[in-house]
């Protein structure tokens, strides 16, 4: 299955490259999913390919340049992949400390510059605005050096990071501006932002497909995670999201993909290739993410390819279970 964005084809999956980049910290809070072994990264990133994955999504703030950094290492001279990153946080690498937030443009072409040094490439595929609800009337002075950077040649296209429908249609009229990342997974399906990259011919790139790692199945009541995972000290962002509080699962979310698993599991599928393939039915436009931190992840979610989306009939008794349609 392929998809595309702008004029780029790419695979209809791709990997979300965030927990990959290991531990980082605003404060005290934890931001990463804990502690990582790259060479086992590394494996993974190689194994996604290997299944015919060519996009991967990161970000400079994942693990401070780390995740950057590993992708860098592992696809060094491959021109056959796509690669898709992040800015509009200050991150500091020694430490592991986001500073703050900083859109200028100055900071922009010198975050652009330090993401192509860790990733050792000459463009950048798809360069995203990482702030989800940045002032709009400032973003297009963000815009405006984006097309500097594409004109350039440093990117090839950007993009915004947001979950808001009115801010993902204020760019628009900017020629390299080619996608919109946003939350959507099966049990929360983001009607309202789908319609608006299909009206503007803009790829939907799904971040939290998995709402991360609940929709796998394999998270039981009252679970609870290692302090160092993001998810077991929750910030107010992911509180909100009802997936995870303080390190134990949502409840509401269990009992809901409890409704929906055997649909999602039909054709031979597992809960998680299930879900993704809700996504892939959902839209032309949708490019699921899911994260990984192994090789075992990647061929799970990757498999999700070779299945395919879900029938028209099994998408609909999804939705009409869920009380949708």
């Amino acid at each position: 299955m392929k998809r595309k964005i702008g004029t780029q084809e790419v695979s209809a999956l791709g990997m979300g490259c965030w927990a990959i980049g290991g531990e980082w910290f605003a404060g005290e809070q934890p931001l990463g999913w804990g502690k990582v072994d790259d060479q086992e990264s590394i494996r993974a990133l190689h194994a996604a390919l290997e299944m015919g994955v060519t996009l991967f999504d990161t970000a400079d703030i994942y693990g401070c340049g780390h995740s950057e950094r590993v992708l860098g290492e592992a696809f060094q001279g491959r021109e056959d992949i796509f690669i898709a990153t992040k800015f509009g946080n200050v991150p500091e690498e020694n430490s592991k400390q986001v500073l703050g937030e900083n859109t200028s443009a100055e900071y922009i072409v010198q975050a652009c510059e330090a993401s192509l040094k860790r990733l050792k490439r000459e463009h950048i595929d798809l360069y995203q605005l990482h702030i989800n609800f940045h002032d709009l009337d400032s973003s297009f002075q963000v815009a405006d050096t984006l097309e500097k950077l594409a004109d350039e040649g440093k990117i090839r296209a950007f993009g915004w990071s947001t979950d808001d429908p009115e801010r993902a249609a204020a760019w628009k009229d900017y020629p390299h501006f080619k996608a919109v990342q946003h939350s959507i997974n099966v049990l929360q399906p983001a009607t309202g932002m789908l319609r608006t990259c299909e009206e503007l011919d803009l790829a939907s790139i799904n971040r939290g497909p998995l709402a991360m790692g609940l929709l796998t199945g394999k998270f039981s009541q009252g679970q609870q995670l290692s302090d160092t995972d993001i998810r077991a000290k929750t910030p107010s962002w992911l509180e909100d999201s009802g997936w995870f509080k303080n390190g134990v699962p949502g409840q509401e979310f269990l009992d809901r993909l409890e409704s929906v698993r055997e649909v999602l599991t039909s054709d031979g599928r597992t809960l998680t290739q299930g879900a993704l393939a809700w996504l892939c039915a959902a839209s032309e436009k949708t490019l699921p993410i899911p994260g990984f931190r192994t090789v075992k992840q990647v061929q799970e979610n990757a498999g999700a390819l070779e299945h395919g989306p879900l029938s028209p009939e099994q998408f609909q008794e999804v939705e009409t279970l869920l009380g949708r349609r």
